[in-house]
């Protein structure tokens, strides 16, 4: 489903990305950790196709990036710092604005599902503008599922959530991958990431520093391991 080949991200002269390697196939859950800093944004903006390689190969489902963005964004789900959502619409009429630009038929169906899964069924005719916080980040996993992504891209989806919100998302990860969907999952909560996740990563000085299926972690052995390799005083890890 991805495969990124020697990729480097540089802003103006100073490079964030230093040429990194990573791949992943069909159903893979990926949590992918490194401090503050490390470029684990920048890198997950360019396998959605909001921000283009300095050098390197990106390929999403063998479309290559920055050349065909256009089919692999709707093939890709992002839920981002960013919640990409309009504030002046309700929650079912911004989904349905996102379903008209994924080209979805028979819509009504969908949102109504996704708004009772997410909790939010009762309120999806108010205003986003009037939407907690959290409230707002269960909206935006809506928004990124919405249109069944083969590739599913979370950026630290767990901020701002409650239990209950927490318990919601780990039950539409879970359900996302027995049906096979890839997940890239960057998160600072290593007890979590090793209970949802077939795969941990450790992005530190530019590069995939470490990789290891979850089978063989434990999270103390993770916590261990992480700060080993980026310093205990940087690690930021809960």
């Amino acid at each position: 489903m991805i495969e990124v080949c020697k990729l480097i991200k540089r802003f103006g002269h100073k490079p964030v990305l230093r040429g990194v390697d990573f791949r992943a196939e069909s159903g893979e859950f990926v949590v992918l950790l490194g401090p503050n800093g490390a470029g684990k944004t920048t890198f997950l903006r360019i396998l959605a196709s909001l921000s283009g390689p300095s050098s390197g190969e990106v390929r999403i489902a063998g479309y290559g990036l920055p050349r065909v963005s256009g089919m692999v964004r709707r093939i890709v789900g992002f839920v981002s710092h960013q919640p990409l959502l309009y504030g002046d619409l309700t929650a079912e009429e911004n989904l349905r604005f996102y379903s008209r630009l994924y080209s979805m038929d028979k819509c009504k169906t969908r949102i109504a599902e996704l708004m009772a899964l997410v909790g939010l069924d009762v309120c999806g005719r108010d205003l986003v503008r009037n939407y907690s916080r959290g409230m707002r980040q269960r909206l935006a996993i809506s928004r990124a599922i919405l249109h069944d992504p083969e590739l599913l891209l979370l950026d630290e989806p767990y901020t701002g959530l409650d239990q209950k919100a927490e318990i919601i998302l780990d039950r539409v990860l879970q359900e996302m991958m027995s049906r096979g969907r890839t997940i890239v999952m960057v998160s600072h909560n290593l007890e979590r990431g090793v209970k949802l996740a077939s795969r941990i990563d450790i992005l530190a000085h530019g590069v995939i520093d470490y990789s290891k299926s979850r089978d063989k972690l434990d999270a103390d052995m993770l916590a261990a391991l992480y700060r080993e390799i980026i310093g205990a005083e940087n690690s930021g890890l809960s």
